[in-house]
This record gives structure tokens, C-alpha cells and sequence, in this order.
């Protein structure tokens, strides 16, 4: 009789498990393995950045997560409940959105998290995020819709809006994507005769003393004087307390008048770890340092949606890829061996390094203890991410496509989604947010 192992998530950690298991199914007859996740694809996340900026085409970032497994089975669904006595998960999908029962002997939890908005007034129906593929393409439409209508001759009387970008979050993310869009608007402009760099407004909005905190001060302050040089303007702490009517509200009081706020300020935990009852740390399903979870036998949590122990710190290990993509992989050698009646292995890693694209051939890096900046800072960033790319053919396309960039202009052409209002800013009736 085969034991079946059921994967939730194909982010970094739940693949890195899949592509181990697949590996080790080569020689198990016995194994049944099963990744389920909504889309079917890996999204390299580190450079969607660089498809906003229009740096890299769309699909040049994915890849299909059935190449990359042969004996896992893939479906592309969504996980709608878990019952932890039945030992089974519902999944749901097609065009009526009909559901199965998937039974498991081992259930490895690795959904990741979801964006967070606080529950501030008009930040969830009206900001852009940066979680996805479409979010990328949305956000790079919105910045060519926003040139073509102020460049029109009807909206001679108020650009400001129009030209006014505000990224919320000074974290990897938004600075990486606030430097991608400066990059792209300045790289669009003379293209547009109507406007100028001067009215051009890029604002990040950060509620630390400096930006990447993660990086230490030295290299976080050297980022803002960098960004600050190419015509972003660092509102530190701060924080967006609503977005209505085209305004957006910031905790200081300010008000600045936009109809584009990109939010990576804030995650919480995916939705359908809440109605689990498992023991909890801030959302995050708690486990042991093989990634078990006690009282549970037989369910295991990984990545972002799991809260595992380092001993080094006393805490926690951060919610990062480097971290994900290996606890994907001891976890499936802890279930294997599970399986097979002999001892798991704790988790042990250190981050290797952390890094940030500035854009515009700036950067910064600290690796093995080391701090970088500036050009060197960049290219270690491209090189490694590179290096971490699944599939070769990824790599190439990627590499051509950064050459070629080098010698032509990117093209701004919109993509359009559906019917194209997404891409348009849907401003509300003047509402009036309080300012603390």
C-alpha cells in the first residue's frame, strides 16, 4: 500500500519539497506524492521587479511547474479546507468550481502568505501590490496609462495626480520596486513631448528611520541617498492611513494627491491556516525544528505560513526564499524518513546574504559578513539570481534579454488584462480619512 504525501503550495519551499520527493521516487514504488496550487507555475519572485520596469518580458520569470516534476502529480486548484481528523483536504476548481477530496497520510503545509492592508479605508479596493505576475503587468500598465492621459491635451489643467507614484514599505520589495519604476518612467519620457522629469513625483513611503532595515544602517542610508539622487522622495516613518478620492493620507498628516499607491507594507498568514486548530505564532502555524508539529503527527508546515525555531537567535527563521527553498527540502527528507521509521534532522541554516537592486546599475549587498554598493553591489545581485533560476532555458532568455537591453530602449506597450480597467485608476468621491 502506498503512503500518500500531500503538498499545499508550489511557492519556493513547496516545490524545493516536490522536486525531492520526485527525486526520491525514482526508487520508492510505495510513494504517491501530490502538489496542489492555484497556479501552474513557479513565479521567481526576486526579479518581478524587473518586469514591471519592462527589464524582462513576463514569462521569462516562470516556469511550468509540470516540467519541472516528472513522477509528483501537479493540480492546478484551489485549497478550500483541511480536515485534520479525516486526514483529508477539499480542493476546488474548473469553470463551476467543483471540489474533491484529497486524502493524506502526510500533509506538508507551504501556502505562503497573503498581502495585509490593515483594514485601511480605500488602500485594499484601490492600491496596486506586488505579490504576482499580473501585478507586475498591472503595475506597468498603470504607469504608461498615467503618461498617455496627462501627455493628452485634455489633462493640460491637472497632472499632478496622473504623475504622482507612492510605493508604501521600505522593505526589499518596495524599494526594489520603486527603483524599477523610477528607472521605467525615465527611460519613458522622451518619448512623451508634453512632459518633463520635474513634474514627475516618486514617493516611498517607509515607517523606519531608513529603508531596508534588514541590511543593517550603513547600507539601508546608502540606498535612500542613492534613491534620493535619482528623484525619489524617502517619507520616512510614516505610514499610509488611507487612500480616498485620490488622496492619499499619510500618519504625519500629509496628503498627497495620486492616483497610484503600490502597497508591499504589510503580510499576514494565508486564510486557511485559520480555521485550523493548530498551535499558532502570529499567524503562522508553530513547529519544531524539523518542522512537525506537536500533537499533529504526520502534518508539517514550511516557508512563510510556518514559524520555525532557530536556536541561534532564540527566534525565529526569517520568511525568506533562501530559507523556503531549504526547508523544502529537509522537510521531505524528515517525512521520507518518517515514513521509513528512522530520525528526522533539525533544521539548520544561515542567511548567506541579503541583496537589492537600486536600479540603474546601483545596489546593495551584504554577503558572509560582508557589505557591498554600487555597481559591484548590482552585478552580485543579477549573477546570483541568475545562478538560482530554475531550467536553463530560463537562464538564457533572461541573459539575452538583459544584453539586448543594453543597446535598445524597452518598448512601452501596454498589455492589456480583460478589458483594460484594471489598468485604469479607479478614483473615489472625495472621503475624508483622519490623519493621527
Amino acid at each position: 500500500m502506498s503512503t500518500k504525501v500531500l503538498i499545499l503550495g508550489a511557492g519556493f519551499g513547496g516545490l524545493a519539497a516536490a522536486i525531492e520527493f520526485d527525486k526520491a521516487m525514482a526508487s520508492r514504488p510505495d510513494l504517491e506524492v501530490t502538489l496542489i496550487d492555484k497556479e501552474n507555475h513557479f513565479l521567481f519572485t526576486p526579479m518581478l521587479h524587473e518586469v514591471a520596469a519592462g527589464e524582462l518580458e513576463p514569462t521569462s520569470i516562470v516556469n511550468p511547474i509540470r516540467k519541472m516534476l516528472k513522477r509528483v502529480k501537479f493540480y492546478s486548484c484551489d485549497a478550500t479546507r483541511i480536515d485534520l481528523e479525516k486526514r483529508q483536504a477539499v480542493v476546488c476548481h474548473g469553470y463551476h468550481y467543483h471540489g474533491h477530496d484529497l486524502s493524506y497520510d502526510h500533509l506538508l503545509l507551504g501556502l505562503g502568505s497573503i498581502t495585509s492592508f490593515f483594514g485601511l479605508p480605500g488602500v485594499e479596493s484601490q492600491a496596486l501590490t506586488m505579490k504576482s505576475l499580473a501585478d507586475a503587468v498591472r503595475l506597468r500598465n498603470r504607469m504608461i496609462s498615467n503618461l498617455e492621459e496627462a501627455e493628452s491635451e485634455c489633462s493640460t489643467v491637472d497632472k499632478e495626480p496622473l504623475l504622482t507614484f507612492v510605493v508604501a514599505g521600505g522593505g526589499f520589495a518596495g524599494v526594489e520596486t520603486m527603483a524599477g519604476m523610477r528607472d521605467f518612467i525615465h527611460a519613458a519620457l522622451p518619448h512623451f513631448p508634453s512632459l518633463s522629469w520635474k513634474q514627475i513625483r516618486l514617493v516611498l513611503v517607509h515607517p523606519g528611520k531608513t529603508i531596508l532595515p534588514e541590511l543593517g544602517e550603513e547600507l539601508g542610508t546608502y540606498a535612500q541617498q542613492k534613491l534620493s539622487e535619482r528623484g525619489v522622495e524617502i517619507r520616512s516613518e510614516s505610514r499610509v492611513a488611507g487612500f480616498e478620492g485620490g488622496d492619499i493620507c499619510l500618519t504625519d498628516g500629509t496628503r498627497i494627491r495620486s492616483h497610484t499607491l503600490v502597497w508591499t507594507a504589510g503580510t499576514t498568514a494565508h486564510p486557511l491556516l485559520g480555521d485550523l486548530p493548530l498551535p499558532k505564532e502570529r499567524g503562522r502555524v508553530l513547529v519544531d525544528e524539523t518542522f512537525a508539529i506537536a500533537g499533529c503527527p504526520g502534518i508539517w508546515a514550511i516557508g512563510d505560513c510556518a514559524a520555525v525555531p532557530n536556536p541561534d537567535t532564540g527566534g525565529f527563521h526569517p520568511p525568506t526564499a533562501q530559507h523556503a527553498s531549504r526547508q523544502g527540502v529537509r522537510a521531505a527528507r524528515n517525512i521520507l524518513a518518517t515514513i521509513d521509521g528512522q530520525k528526522t534532522e533539525p533544521f539548520r541554516f544561515k542567511t548567506l546574504g541579503l541583496l537589492a537592486s537600486l536600479g540603474h546599475r546601483a545596489g546593495v549587498a551584504q554577503v558572509m559578513g560582508f557589505k557591498f554598493s554600487g555597481l559591484f553591489a548590482w552585478l552580485m545581485w543579477r549573477g546570483i539570481y541568475w545562478m538560482k533560476l530554475p531550467r536553463m532555458e530560463k537562464k538564457l532568455r533572461i541573459l539575452f534579454q538583459w544584453v539586448f537591453n543594453e543597446f535598445f530602449a524597452q518598448d512601452f506597450v501596454q498589455y492589456r488584462l480583460g478589458d483594460g480597467r484594471a489598468e485604469q485608476p479607479q478614483v473615489d468621491p472625495p472621503i475624508k480619512v483622519a490623519c493621527e
